[in-house]
C-alpha cells in the first residue's frame, strides 16, 4: 500500500507542469562562443515582421577574465546592429559580467544635417516624429506650463539647434529583447536612444543599472523585472508608452527629471528603498495603484497629467512638493503611514485630491499643505464609509493649528451630511415604497413586484443587493440607483425630526459655514443690522402726512440712505467673498428678515397711528452713562419703574447725528453690543412697533450663539482648547 502511493506521488509529480521558477532553474543554457556569435549573425530570425540576432538561452561571459571575447562581442554586434536596423534577443540568457549596452548601438549625431544618409526612411520619420514632440515639450517649458525640461541637450539637437560632439549620443537602432535575461553584472545603457521597443520581462538585474539621459521611442516593459541593486533611469524620456507593472525595485530608483509623454504603469510595483521622481514629467496618466513604497518616496517639483495613487502604500515620507497636478489625483483606499508633504503644490481648477477609503490615523502620520488652502483639496463623495477619514484629516491639521483647513474639512463633512439627509427624505425608500411609487421612478411592473417580494422575504440591507434579483439589471439599477435609499421606514415624527435637522444644518452652512467662516457671519450679522436700523428709523421719523407732517429732515434722510447703502455694501462682499453659495446664503438671510417684519411694517402703515405722545420718539436712551457697552441680558423695552423712566430720555429729533441711534438700536438688539443702552419706551407704544423690535431681539439670540460658536471654532487656541482630546 505505501509503494503504492509513493508511486501515485511520483507519477504526480511527474504530470504536473512546473512553477515559473522552477522551470527557469531548468534553464538548459548554451555558453556563447564567438563561432556560435558569427552564425546566430550571419543568420537573424524574422520575428514580427523584423529581424533580430537570436541569442536567447545563452551564458555569454563578459568578465575581465574573459577580455578578448568581450571586445569581439561588442565589435562584432556594434557592426552589424549599426549597420542594418537588427533587432536582439537576449530572453533566457544568463549575463556575466557587466553588460555595456550603450556600446553595441551606432554612436551618431542627431542634428538633421548629419542623419539623413545613416538612417533609413522609417527611421527618418521615427526622428521627425520625435523632434516634434520635443519641440512641443520645449515650447511647453517656455510657456510655463511645464517645467523646463533638465535634460533638453538631446532635443536641442534634434531640433537642430546644437551642432557640437556633445550632441551624439548612441542610437540602437532595432527592438531589444530581455526577457527573464539575468544580468551578474552592471548594465549600461547611458546616453542611448532606442527607435524600436524594449521588452525587459521578467529580468533580473542583480547589479547596478544606469539608463541616465536613455530614450524610448516605442514602448518600453520591465514587467515583473526585479532590480536588486540601485537603477539610475534620470533624465530619460519615455515617448511612448512605460510599462513597469509588478517591478521590484530593492534598492534606490532614480527617475528624476524623466519624461513620460505617454501612460506610465508602475502597477503593484514595490520600492523597498528611496524612489526618486523629483522633476519627472507625466505628460499622461500615471498609475501608480497598489504600488507599496517601503522608503521615502520623491516626487517634488514634479508635474502630473492625471495621477492614479489607488491602494497605494507609503510607508515613510512621501513629498509632493511643489508638484503641479492639472487633474483630480486619485488615493482612494490609499495608506500614508508616515508623512505626505503637499506644500506649494499647485492644482489646476478642476484638480482635487480624491481621498474616499484613505488610511490614515493623525496620531502616527500627518498631511502636510500650505495653511488655508490644502484643505480644500480633499474630496469625498459620500459621508458612508469615510467618517474616519474626515475626522483623521480633521484632527491633523488642528495638531498642526491649521485650524482654517480643520474648519474646511469639517465644513465638507457637514455637507455630505446635509447630502445624506436629503436624500433619506426626498429618496425612494425600497423597503417602504409602494408598487405604484416603485413603476413611477421607473422599473418595471415585474421588477416593482419582484422587489416587493424580496423585501417580504428579507429587508434591503443596501442598494447593490437589487442586482441580486433576476429581473433587474446593470443598467436598470445604475439609472437608478442616485434615486434610491435603503433604510428603515420612517414614521411621521422622525421624519418631521430628520426635516427639521435638514433644515437648521443647511441655515447653518448657509450663514456660517456651519460656524467656520467669520467673515460670513460678519457679513450677515452687517446686512441684518442694516436693514432693522433703516426700518427702525422708518417707524421713528416717518409716522404720517396729515393733518400734521412728521417726517425726517432732508439732511437726515441722505444720510440714513447713504449710510445704509454702504453698510450694505460692504456686507454683501463679505458674502460673496466667503460664501460657497453666495445667492443661496443671501436668498436664506432674506427669508429671515423680510417677509414678517415688511408684514408688521405694512400693517402699522395700513391702520395708522393715533396714540399720544405722538411727537416723541419711541426710543429712549439711559441718560446716566455714554460709554461702549457689552448688554448681554438687556431687553428691548424699558422696565415700567417711574425711576426708570427719570433715567431713560427720549432721542433727540433735532440732532443731526440721531440717525446714528437706529443703528445704535439694531446693533443692541442683534450683537448685544452698542454706545449707549438704547430701549423703546413703555407708554403709548404700538404692538406692532413692539413686535418689530422683540422678534430682532429674538433673532439676536440666535445669532450671539452663532457668533460666539464661530469664534470658538476659528480662534486658533480656543478651538484646540475645544477640540483636542
Amino acid at each position: 500500500m505505501r509503494l503504492t502511493s509513493a508511486w501515485l506521488c511520483v507519477l504526480l509529480i511527474l504530470l504536473l507542469p512546473l512553477p515559473a521558477w522552477a522551470a527557469q532553474v531548468q534553464l538548459e543554457r548554451t555558453p556563447l562562443t564567438l563561432e556560435l556569435l558569427q552564425e546566430r549573425l550571419r543568420t537573424p530570425m524574422l520575428r514580427e515582421g523584423s529581424l533580430t540576432v537570436d541569442l536567447r538561452q545563452m551564458v555569454i561571459d563578459l568578465r575581465p577574465e574573459n577580455g578578448s571575447f568581450r571586445d569581439a562581442f561588442y565589435l562584432m554586434l556594434r557592426k552589424e546592429l549599426g549597420a542594418k536596423p537588427l533587432g536582439l534577443d537576449l530572453s533566457y540568457s544568463l549575463i556575466q559580467g557587466d553588460f555595456v549596452g550603450s556600446d553595441l548601438g551606432l554612436r551618431t549625431p542627431l542634428y538633421a544635417q548629419a542623419i539623413a544618409p545613416i538612417f533609413t526612411a522609417t527611421e527618418q520619420e521615427e526622428l521627425e516624429r520625435l523632434r516634434f514632440v520635443c519641440l512641443q515639450s520645449l515650447a511647453m517649458s517656455t510657456t510655463g506650463y511645464a517645467y523646463a525640461l533638465p535634460n533638453s541637450k538631446d532635443c536641442r539637437s534634434l531640433l537642430g539647434t546644437q551642432l557640437t560632439p556633445a550632441s551624439e549620443i548612441t542610437v540602437f537602432r532595432g527592438a531589444l529583447t530581455l526577457v527573464q535575461t539575468r544580468f551578474n553584472g552592471e548594465v549600461k545603457f547611458l546616453n542611448t536612444f532606442f527607435l524600436q521597443s524594449v521588452d525587459a520581462q521578467n529580468a533580473t538585474f542583480l547589479q547596478p543599472t544606469n539608463w541616465i539621459e536613455t530614450r524610448f521611442s516605442r514602448p518600453v516593459s520591465f514587467i515583473s523585472a526585479n532590480f536588486r541593486q540601485p537603477s539610475n533611469f534620470q533624465s530619460s524620456v519615455f515617448f511612448d508608452k512605460a510599462n513597469f507593472k509588478q517591478t521590484q525595485f530593492q534598492e534606490t530608483a532614480d527617475f528624476q527629471g524623466s519624461i513620460f509623454v505617454n501612460t506610465a504603469n508602475f502597477n503593484q510595483a514595490s520600492f523597498k528603498q528611496l524612489a526618486k521622481f523629483s522633476s519627472g514629467q507625466w505628460q499622461n496618466n500615471a498609475d501608480f495603484s497598489d504600488v507599496r513604497f517601503s522608503n521615502q518616496a520623491q516626487f517634488t517639483k514634479a508635474s502630473f497629467n492625471q495621477l492614479l495613487l489607488t491602494e497605494a502604500t507609503f510607508e515613510q515620507a512621501v513629498s509632493f512638493r511643489e508638484a503641479e497636478f492639472n487633474q483630480p489625483v486619485n488615493l482612494r483606499g490609499a495608506s500614508i503611514l508616515n508623512q505626505a508633504d503637499f506644500s506649494d503644490a499647485k492644482f489646476a481648477t478642476v484638480a482635487f485630491l480624491s481621498v474616499p477609503g484613505l488610511t490614515f490615523n493623525s496620531n502616527q502620520a500627518k498631511i502636510l499643505g500650505n495653511p488655508g488652502q490644502i484643505g480644500k483639496m480633499f474630496s469625498i463623495p459620500t459621508l458612508q464609509g469615510n467618517q474616519s477619514v474626515l475626522r483623521n484629516l480633521g484632527q491633523n491639521f488642528r495638531q498642526q493649528q491649521q485650524v482654517t483647513d480643520a474648519n474646511q474639512l469639517e465644513y465638507t463633512k457637514q455637507q455630505l451630511r446635509l447630502t445624506q439627509l436629503s436624500r433619506s427624505l426626498t429618496a425612494t425608500n425600497i423597503n417602504s415604497a409602494t408598487l405604484a411609487s416603485l413603476i413611477n421612478l421607473g422599473f418595471s411592473k415585474t421588477q416593482a413586484e419582484a422587489i416587493a417580494y424580496r423585501r417580504r422575504i428579507k429587508s434591503f440591507r443596501n442598494r447593490s443587493e437589487l442586482l441580486t434579483l433576476a429581473d433587474i439589471d446593470l443598467e436598470k439599477y445604475m439609472q437608478l440607483s442616485d434615486r434610491l435609499v435603503v433604510s428603515e421606514p420612517l414614521s411621521p415624527g422622525a421624519w418631521l425630526l430628520q426635516a427639521w435637522s435638514w433644515l437648521a444644518l443647511s441655515v447653518l452652512l448657509l450663514l456660517s459655514g456651519y460656524g467656520t467662516d467669520f467673515w460670513l457671519v460678519f457679513g450677515v450679522g452687517g446686512l441684518a443690522i442694516a436693514y432693522f436700523g433703516l426700518l427702525f428709523w422708518l417707524v421713528d421719523r416717518y409716522r404720517r402726512l396729515h393733518p400734521v407732517p412728521i417726517i425726517p429732515t432732508y439732511y437726515e434722510t441722505t444720510s440714513m440712505l447713504i449710510s445704509f447703502s454702504l453698510l450694505t455694501l460692504f456686507s454683501l462682499l463679505a458674502i460673496f467673498r466667503n460664501a460657497e453659495q453666495p445667492w443661496l446664503t443671501l436668498g436664506c438671510l432674506l427669508i429671515i428678515i423680510i417677509p414678517i417684519p415688511i408684514t408688521l411694517l405694512f400693517k402699522l402703515y395700513q391702520q395708522g397711528r393715533y396714540h399720544d405722545l405722538m411727537n416723541v420718539s419711541y426710543f429712549t436712551e439711559d441718560g446716566t452713562f455714554r460709554q461702549l457697552r457689552l448688554l448681554i441680558g438687556r431687553l428691548p423695552v424699558i422696565p415700567r419703574n417711574e425711576t426708570f423712566r427719570e433715567r431713560y430720555m427720549s432721542l433727540l429729533w433735532n440732532r443731526r447725528w440721531n440717525w446714528l441711534n437706529y443703528y445704535d438700536f439694531s446693533l443692541n438688539n442683534l450683537l448685544r453690543l452698542g454706545f449707549n443702552d438704547i430701549r423703546l419706551r413703555d407708554e403709548h407704544l404700538p404692538g406692532i412697533i413692539s413686535a418689530l423690535a422683540w422678534y430682532q431681539w429674538s433673532l439676536g439670540v440666535i445669532y450671539i450663539t452663532l457668533v460666539l460658536w464661530t469664534l470658538s471654532r476659528t480662534i486658533p487656541g480656543l478651538n484646540l482648547l475645544i477640540y483636542l482630546k
